[in-house]
């Protein structure tokens, strides 16, 4: 078993192909499967499911992932111990449901990139199911999702909560609904709106709002940033986090704004989420981004607090 033939794995398993891993890794892509096939037969197990549209960790590869990962983490530490500091530079993927991107993430990404101009970050729009199945195969560092009371964490993941908010109507500034102070629900229900689509929280939050009587005119979309975009264009009005409207562009033009739900008292939160590796600090790019976010949160909740 050679320390290259689990990082060629660690490839396939984030890139999703052979053929995308070659091209990151530089390599043929008949070198690269052959190297993963070497491993198969040595552990006697079928790592990847190959297929036309791609190749996936396998169930038995995702059994073993987590440990491979440690491996390469323990070299990596070890490469740097020994004074190769590039082995601490990686990029970082994380992936979000696309709540508080202006409010937390970008802002946090621009301040790892200032501290650490080497830092290479991904962001990835994922749903929560996807995101948690990314961080337990080892392929995100660092997940984004929004919670309600009493949602738990899959086992082997740990979440920190960034921050909490309520769920707001939102709604082209110029709105009719724009002149009340709060929106009941029928007012809500009569107006075309801008649903999320099954996988994300506010989708589940929305039939809880609505029951079995959902707004007869809906569209479908992914995450709060194309649900704004199709409200400023006066497509509907959606529901969002408060977090994922404040500070937002669109909010600070004037182009769309929010309005409470009246008796609602629902919270919702963002938290971060990470594999529970207690057998390894994590990368050093990665522990700037926790810290950055941690800042950012504490900044905003400052600022709503004022």
């Amino acid at each position: 078993m050679r320390i290259e033939q689990l990082e060629y794995l660690a490839a396939v398993t984030q890139h999703g192909s052979l053929r995308r891993a070659s091209e990151r890794l530089h390599i043929s892509q008949p070198a690269l499967s052959e190297a993963v096939s070497k491993l198969e037969r040595e552990l006697g197990v079928q790592l990847l499911d190959r297929r036309r549209s791609g190749a996936r960790i396998s169930r038995e590869g995702r059994d073993l992932l987590q440990h491979m990962v440690a491996v390469l983490e323990a070299v990596d530490r070890l490469r740097a111990a020994a004074g190769d500091h590039r082995a601490d530079v990686r990029r970082v993927r994380v992936g979000t449901v696309n709540a508080a991107t202006t409010t937390l993430l970008v802002p946090a990404v621009a301040q790892v990139q200032r501290e650490q101009p080497e830092a290479d970050i991904e962001l990835l729009t994922l749903q929560q199911a996807e995101i948690d199945q990314g961080l337990l195969e080892g392929t995100l560092d660092l997940g984004l999702v929004n919670l309600l009371a009493g949602d738990d964490p899959p086992p082997d993941l740990v979440g920190t909560d960034l921050v909490h908010g309520r769920p707001v109507v939102v709604m082209p500034a110029d709105h009719p609904l724009a002149a009340r102070t709060h929106v009941d629900v029928d007012e809500l229900r009569a107006q075309p709106f801008v649903a999320m689509r099954a996988g994300y929280l506010m989708h589940r939050f929305a039939h809880r709002v609505f029951g079995a009587e959902m707004p007869t005119v809906c569209h479908l979309t992914d995450g709060a940033e194309m649900g704004k975009a199709l409200v400023a264009e006066g497509m509907g009005v959606t529901l969002l986090p408060d977090y994922s409207v404040v500070g937002d562009p669109l909010e600070k033009a004037g182009v769309i704004t929010t309005r409470p739900i009246a008796g609602d008292t629902t919270v919702v939160t963002l938290v971060m989420r990470h594999r529970a590796a207690a057998h390894a600090p994590p990368p050093r790019q990665v522990r700037a981004l926790q810290v950055a976010l941690l800042d950012r949160a504490r900044r905003y909740a400052g600022a709503r607090a004022s």
